[in-house]
């Protein structure tokens, strides 16, 4: 007997998948988006969706529970962290000094990942913010050439960078929740 739950998936056309295409939340349909700009932005659009499907169905306890020992990472940690860099990437553009940290010292935001109601709440509002905040002051460079920032740091460069960081997460979060309940990645 093992304490490893069971692989499954709620695809039922195709067993291997997250969910069947049909049911897909992330727009895999039809032409993909013309140019660099609009195809960028689809990319991180499907990766923020997926690592949200990732942690669907999930209480808080499960979002919570470190399930990769040593690792101090949980799901509910990789939506507090990815809302920490949304903002943290924002700091690279704007002028002045960088935004305070919303959860504290390092690591806080996988340390402060605790089984609550409220915190589950907070860091699905807190990722959405921050994402909404740094895509609005994208928006206002639309030229992927531009550089922007005390770094002059190119905005393609922090688009690409922002869908590595996503993508990789993503990867973390299937690890994560196939230990949790078995349910396998696509």
């Amino acid at each position: 007997m093992s304490d490893q739950p069971g692989r499954w998936s709620q695809a039922n056309i195709y067993p291997d998948m997250w969910v069947d295409p049909d049911e897909d939340p992330r727009d895999n349909a039809g032409a993909s988006p013309d140019g660099e700009p609009a195809t960028l932005r689809d990319y991180l659009t499907n990766y923020r969706l997926t690592l949200l499907m990732k942690c669907e169905g999930l209480d808080p306890e499960q979002l919570a529970r470190r399930s990769v020992p040593p690792s101090t990472m949980s799901l509910l940690g990789l939506l507090r962290h990815l809302a920490e860099v949304e903002r943290d990437w924002r700091g690279w553009i704007l002028p002045g000094d960088p935004p305070p940290r919303l959860y504290g010292a390092r690591d806080a935001d996988f340390d402060g990942a605790v089984a609550e109601q409220a915190v589950v709440d907070a860091a699905h509002a807190d990722l959405a913010r921050e994402q909404a905040a740094t895509d609005a002051v994208l928006a206002e460079h639309p030229d992927l050439s531009e550089r922007v920032g005390r770094d002059a740091i190119a905005v393609r460069e922090l688009l690409v960078h922002r869908i590595e960081e996503y993508a990789r997460h993503c990867g973390h979060a299937d690890l994560l929740r196939e230990c949790l309940d078995g349910r396998v990645g696509q």
